[in-house]
């Protein structure tokens, strides 16, 4: 079963408005811990963490510094 990552809705004024996937902190196909840190994204100069919402491996479906919107699945874990 596949546990969907999202953007995080982090603007009120726009909550569909486009943001960027700043950094990964897990690679491409790599083992992750549900709780662990595995991506910065930011929206109007201000950055959050996404942490990984389960236990599996991590799938990119967003390359770093790509524009996606709040909501919008960044990457899968399998």
């Amino acid at each position: 079963m596949s546990v969907e990552v999202v953007f995080p809705v982090m603007s009120e004024k726009d909550p569909s408005g486009e943001g960027v996937v700043g950094t990964w902190f897990a690679l491409d196909g790599e083992r992750v811990a549900e709780g662990q840190l595995i991506a910065e994204v930011q929206v109007d100069k201000v950055s959050a963490d996404v942490e990984a919402p389960a236990s599996g491996v991590l799938r990119h479906r967003v390359a770093e510094e790509a524009v996606s919107n709040q909501g919008a699945v960044i990457a899968v874990i399998e």
